[in-house]
């Protein structure tokens, strides 16, 4: 028969000695005591690294938290610091648009009261400011030095009217027009209607017309005429009275 081997355990001596000498401790380990004591001293050890590492990592994030917390509480005070001036600013218009409100209030008050006085206030028919056509007349030649009256083109069945009301102090005829009719508004102004062409004469000498009165019937197209207004023993622009007063 063969002999059984038997196997020797492994057995590690651990001997802790004191510097002094007078104690010493003797500590028998075996082999798989001695795997489990290092491994557990590797797990301390990488325990104690990680723990390490997520304070460090723990440290920079509170310190990114931090910094962006910051970063938020400035952009809070700047948007606060925005909106104040903001405010001022909506302050500032708001009285300045009442204060628009209030003129525009004032200015159409002011209107309206000129307005009243205005329509309160007679026109002052007896200066020649209507303009001496019906149907509007077409200005062919404005007034001049040369030309010291306006020329005015008439077609058939247009009426030539008194520019004011006063007395027509003559209706006669020379040489250039056949129909020239004066009136004198009694005011220092007088207006002369004189027709190129032959025409209806509506008026005499002496009689009395109003504002809009018909003084001449025109009877062909194209018919033109001449009206002068004279003011005092000057001769002026109509247009002038017809902007002013018309």
């Amino acid at each position: 028969m063969k002999q059984k081997k038997h196997k020797r355990k492994e057995i590690f001596s651990l001997l802790l000695v004191s510097n002094t000498g007078k104690d010493t401790k003797h500590f028998l380990l075996s082999l798989r005591t001695l795997r489990l004591i290092i491994v557990l001293m590797l797990l301390i050890c990488a325990t104690f690294v990680w723990a390490i590492f997520r304070s460090g990592t723990h440290f920079k994030s509170e310190s990114e938290l931090r910094q962006k917390l910051t970063t938020s509480e400035q952009q809070v005070k700047r948007l606060e610091s925005e909106k104040e001036t903001l405010s001022t600013q909506i302050a500032a218009l708001t009285e300045e648009n009442e204060l628009y409100r209030q003129a525009e209030i004032v200015r159409a008050e002011m209107a309206e009261t000129e307005e009243s006085a205005e329509e309160e206030t007679p026109k002052d028919t007896t200066i020649p400011s209507q303009y001496p056509c019906t149907a509007g007349g077409l200005l062919k030649e404005p007034y001049s030095e040369g030309h010291p009256y306006i020329s005015i083109s008439a077609q058939q069945e247009d009426c030539i009217t008194a520019a004011g009301d006063g007395t027509v102090t003559s209706v006669g005829s020379d040489d250039t027009y056949p129909i020239i009719i004066e009136v004198d508004h009694g005011n220092g102004y007088r207006s002369r209607y004189m027709c190129q062409q032959e025409a209806n004469v509506q008026v005499t000498a002496g009689q009395q017309v109003q504002i809009r009165d018909t003084l001449i019937v025109i009877n062909g197209n194209d018919t033109l005429f001449d009206y002068q207004v004279i003011y005092g023993e000057q001769v002026i622009d109509p247009l002038l009275v017809l902007e002013a007063k018309g």
